[in-house]
């Protein structure tokens, strides 16, 4: 018998995903992740020609209703229920004007990374180490994202045999429900993007943003209210004015209005040391400038003001290792020596404890959605998710893609196919 949160189902299909360990198990098996962001949106588009149903190829969806009616009925119940019915169903659940569930997306990297020296099988660019994937929560299985536009060629770099020791950082975020790309080196270790890219999953395809007034890397990061925030950073050599620049680029505006718009620079260069990640939350972006237990100085930029303050005490204090926020009204971090999971507490200016794991430690990137933290652990090779809306906290690993480890997750709608 297979329980999926409220539904009961018997004689499910031999590939329907199923669930064999307790709620509280710390090692749910990779198929117990359709219990994660299964949430979809409440209203439904109407279905266009080349979205709706033929029932002589595809069946029926509910006998006696026009199918666009049926879909409405159906967007109410839960995907995993649906996937498990029927074929037509199934389909039903990635066309574009039916209610999309939430994925996880990844930026990944052959696990014994190729050089130029000695490229992986399979012909992987050797100066391309990034590959991207999705997984489905419904199928519990990996599909790699469509290939990006290669005009002009993309040359993203993880590892150099020159820093054996060091892996080189490549920037994503998500707003608005895009992927996006925005600062990499390549091969010859300057700046690899000149304009952001970007990846719309409800689209399925990808587009380069407007260009960059100074390419860089090891910069600063984040979205706020629907708009990317870069900072600081090094293009092809260190300059001030470049380490202390702020600019910004509002997404939700219509293509022809694109543009980055310059904002109040930064007091000093100290954030461009390496890849930094500006948290979202209340109005404000928060960061700090070094990773880990290091003694760091933290920064809050005012979005509205376009005024930058002193980070409280509380909160730099115990930004001990990657961070992320919720829907920019909490900040999550993880202690990255104590696999200590924490919110911020704005009120007191301190650090509530969720969970402490010891799968946590280590923790090099955390995202945050649909109330679920998901943490890369294990130099890329463990996604850890934790449901921190159940107390106490529930928590579940998910497997790499095969043969890769994870640079990068994050938590975006599905993506549009037409193969299920």
């Amino acid at each position: 018998m297979l329980k999926v949160e409220s539904f009961t189902l018997k004689n499910c299909e031999p590939h329907t995903p199923r669930l064999n360990a307790t709620p509280f198990s710390p090692l749910l098996p990779q198929s117990t992740l359709l219990l994660f962001l299964m949430e979809a949106t409440p209203q439904c588009t109407n279905p266009t020609h080349y979205d709706s149903f033929d029932d002589s190829e595809n069946g029926t969806l509910l006998p006696g209703l026009p199918d666009d009616l049926a879909q409405r009925c159906l967007s109410s119940l839960s995907p995993s229920l649906i996937f498990s019915v029927c074929h037509p169903w199934r389909r039903l659940l990635y066309f574009p004007s039916f209610p999309p569930f939430f994925s996880l997306y990844v930026l990944s990297s052959p696990l014994h990374g190729p050089t130029t020296t000695n490229p992986v099988p399979g012909g992987v660019d050797p100066q391309n180490s990034i590959e991207f994937f999705s997984f489905d929560p419904i199928s519990s299985s990996w599909t790699p994202l469509p290939t990006p536009p290669q005009n002009p060629p993309l040359h993203l770099l993880h590892r150099h045999p020159s820093f054996l020791s060091r892996n080189l950082p490549i920037q994503s975020l998500t707003v608005s429900n895009h992927l996006v790309l925005i600062a990499a080196t390549t091969h010859k270790l300057f700046p690899a993007l000149s304009s952001p890219l970007v990846f719309h999953p409800e689209s399925n395809s990808w587009f380069y943003g407007p260009q960059i007034s100074t390419p860089r890397r090891w910069c600063v990061t984040g979205s706020a209210q629907g708009v990317i925030y870069l900072a600081s950073g090094v293009g092809s050599h260190y300059q001030g004015d470049i380490a202390r620049s702020m600019e910004r680029w509002d997404l939700n505006k219509k293509r022809e209005s694109w543009g980055w718009e310059n904002k109040a620079p930064l007091k000093d260069g100290r954030f461009s040391r390496e890849e930094v990640v500006a948290v979202g939350y209340r109005g404000k972006l928060c960061m700090v400038n070094v990773k880990g237990n290091a003694v760091k100085e933290g920064a809050v930029y005012d979005v509205e003001l376009d005024k930058w303050e002193e980070m409280p005490q509380g909160m730099v204090a115990g930004w001990n290792g990657p961070a992320a926020t919720m829907d920019e009204d909490a900040i999550y971090v993880i202690h990255e020596v104590k696999g200590r999971l924490s919110k911020y507490d704005g009120e007191k200016d301190c650090w509530e404890k969720v969970i402490e794991l010891e799968q946590l430690k280590r923790a090099e990137q955390i995202t945050a959605g649909r109330g679920k933290i998901c943490a890369i652990s294990a130099k890329g090779e463990r996604i850890i998710v934790v449901d921190v809306r159940d107390k106490p906290a529930k928590f579940w690993e998910v497997a790499p893609p095969p043969g890769m480890e994870v640079v990068a997750v994050h938590v975006l709608p599905r993506m549009i196919s037409r193969q299920h």
